[in-house]
């Protein structure tokens, strides 16, 4: 087990190299790293199962259950999007623009990679493969410090990963794992400047809380989905009821499942007993608002904590508001400025959302299961960004670029 700074000197050493990589020796690498998983399936299907046989001695919910499990179908999807990510634009070399100034200096701006990223992260072992495909194309050394609920996963993606790049032109070292699981080690990969260019945390809010709070390398917060779904006066039930069914138990346990529904006072006693018998066949639990506990035949009283918890559960918080602008206060109060959703008939009240609610993504009339970088037509995502430096909503290759400014010259002096 290699410590945190000989791991950080590699991906140095590796950085240079990758960076200057060309986009076929790149895409031949990335090839031989998803027939890779795919001829490991076995192995890593076995692996797997070590980290899932503990994770039920240690009585984790089904949803995380869930996210921690791998299946063929799932390394399947693993090494299909490792060959989508092949067949997306490579971002390193890009010139967006160029100009000449007024000393006939000819400057343009390129795009470059960041550099050596680290990405810690909780129990979701896919992300291993997607993470390490997207920083490998972009140009971008990784090291990868996942959960210890996935150690044996994670541990058998990255050397199955390095294996296949041991068989290409390009370093081994472009995609390391942290084994080491303790949280002294992630504290000092926090703080690891002298190696780290960029950090990005995927996971519940308490790690994101952590690494913002610890981190003294830069930072881009993803992940963290407190996610409304507010219904207006004016909206049509048959909309609104398969909307916040989808959103909510099409994959409870994702940053873009929602988590807590508004809905106005006109339409509350019509729409509450359909929505409630909708989601039943899923037992979600109701946490209500005295208004919508009165309505509701089952439900929980909420308390302060479920507005602005993100459940990634079965749970769902439910209140009935007087206007949209309470709906729009309550959300910029809580939300974690993920996604949100108005269902509405009136033009108007769908402008005023799109304009107040500041989140990375803002729907009327859809769904915010769609926050996802395929389906937004970028391709594969190492995340959704929730900030508003360097990049928001679905990140993609390009978000994980930085630029430079390269400028032509015939001599001139200043």
């Amino acid at each position: 087990m290699h410590t945190l700074i000989e791991l950080g000197q590699k991906a140095k050493l590796a950085e240079k190299q990758l960076a200057q990589a060309s986009t076929r020796e790149k895409n031949e690498a990335l090839a031989l790293m998803a027939d890779a998983l795919l001829e490991a399936t076995d192995f890593i299907i076995e692996e797997n199962k070590k980290d899932t046989d503990q994770a039920r001695q240690a009585g984790i919910s089904d949803s995380l259950l869930d996210r921690l499990t791998l299946s063929s179908e799932r390394i399947e999807a693993m090494a299909q999007g490792l060959k989508d990510i092949v067949s997306l634009p490579d971002p390193i070399g890009l010139v967006d623009s160029m100009w000449t100034n007024e000393a006939g200096l000819k400057i343009g701006r390129q795009s470059v990679p960041l550099g050596v990223i680290g990405i810690i992260y909780e129990a979701r072992p896919n992300v291993t493969s997607d993470a390490a495909g997207l920083c490998f194309k972009s140009g971008n050394v990784v090291i990868l410090r996942g959960g210890k609920e996935a150690f044996h996963s994670n541990k058998a993606i990255v050397q199955t990963l390095r294996s296949a790049l041991e068989k290409s032109r390009l370093p081994i070292d472009s995609i390391q794992l942290l084994e080491d699981t303790s949280r002294e080690t992630a504290a000092q990969m926090m703080q690891l400047n002298r190696y780290l260019d960029v950090l990005i945390p995927r996971g519940g809010a308490s790690l994101i809380k952590a690494v913002v709070e610890t981190a003294t390398v830069p930072v881009i917060e993803t992940g963290t989905g407190n996610v409304h779904v507010y219904i207006d006066q004016s909206a049509q039930l048959d909309m609104a009821r398969d909307i916040i069914v989808n959103a909510k138990t099409d994959r409870p346990s994702v940053c873009n499942a929602a988590e807590t529904l508004l809905i106005h006072e006109a339409v509350a006693e019509t729409y509450l007993p359909a929505i409630e018998k909708a989601l039943a066949s899923w037992n979600v639990e109701l946490r209500a608002d005295e208004k919508a506990q009165s309505i509701l035949a089952h439900s929980v009283p909420a308390v302060e904590a479920d507005w602005e918890t993100e459940f990634l559960d079965y749970i769902l918080a439910v209140k009935v508001v007087t206007s949209l602008d309470e709906a729009i206060s309550h959300i910029n109060q809580y939300s974690t400025g993920h996604s949100e959703a108005i269902v509405t008939s009136d033009y108007s009240a769908s402008q005023r959302f799109h304009r107040e609610v500041d989140s990375a993504a803002v729907y009327v009339n859809a769904s915010t299961r769609f926050t996802d970088g395929f389906e937004f037509g970028f391709g594969a995502e190492i995340g959704i960004s929730t900030q508003k430096l360097h990049a928001r909503g679905p990140m993609g290759l390009p978000e994980l670029t930085s630029s430079k400014y390269i400028v032509f010259g015939e001599g001139q002096i200043r």
